[in-house]
Formats: structure tokens, sequence, C-alpha cells
């Protein structure tokens, strides 16, 4: 199983960017889905998650608001729309498929992991 994150890159404060992931091996369609994001030096920190289906999504307190995590079916990908961000949303940003179909906040709960893709927020 192979993840693949992308859509990151440079945007002002107060902008948008549009993450999507995709992942081989069909595993989206029983697995829930999360998207973490790393600060340097920190350790990996919740941002997203979305169960196999897309009822039940839960997100960081500090994102609440202003990002989205959906399912796009078509494509086959587990998005992470960012609108509003801040500064201090700059970090590297990684999808994950999780160890089960449920949602899950913990980086134990998931199994496979995408390479990141770095988001960047000018002030």
């Amino acid at each position: 199983v192979q993840l693949q994150a992308s859509g990151g890159g440079l945007v002002q404060a107060g902008g948008s960017l549009r993450l999507s992931c995709a992942a081989s091996g069909g595993i989206f369609s029983n697995n829930g889905v999360g998207w973490f994001r790393q600060f340097p030096g920190k350790e990996r920190e919740f941002v997203a998650g979305i169960d196999w289906n897309g009822g039940n999504r839960d997100y960081a307190d500090s994102v609440k608001g202003r990002f989205s995590i959906s399912r796009v079916r078509p494509k086959g990908t587990v998005d992470l729309q960012m609108n509003s961000l801040k500064p201090e949303d700059t970090a590297v940003y990684y999808c994950a498929a999780a160890r089960s179909s449920g949602l899950t906040t913990t980086t134990r709960g998931y199994r496979y992991w995408g390479q990141g893709t770095l988001v960047t927020v000018s002030s």
C-alpha cells in the first residue's frame, strides 16, 4: 500500500490550499483516513480524520471552522480543504490510512503513511 499526498505549497495568510491524498490497493474504501502535520522539532499531530464512509469527521481545535476533510469518490482521494490559513499552519502535512474503518486521532491508530507535503503560509 502506498499513499501519495499532494497539493502543498506557499500561500499568503488568509489564503487557501487543498491537499489531496491518493492510495493504492483500495485501502481507502474500508479504512479511516487522517491528516496530520509536523512542525520542526515536534511530534506529528492530528489535524483531521474521517471514517470509512465519511459519516464521521473530527478536527483538531486549532483548525475547526477553517479546514474540511472529505472523501472524493470519483477521484478515490481524501482531500483536506484548508481555508483562512495562518502562518502557524506552516508544517509538513501527512495523510495516513487507519488500522480500522473508524475514525482515530492518534498516530498509533494509523498503519500506512504518505510521504508528506510542505505547506508554507507567509504573513
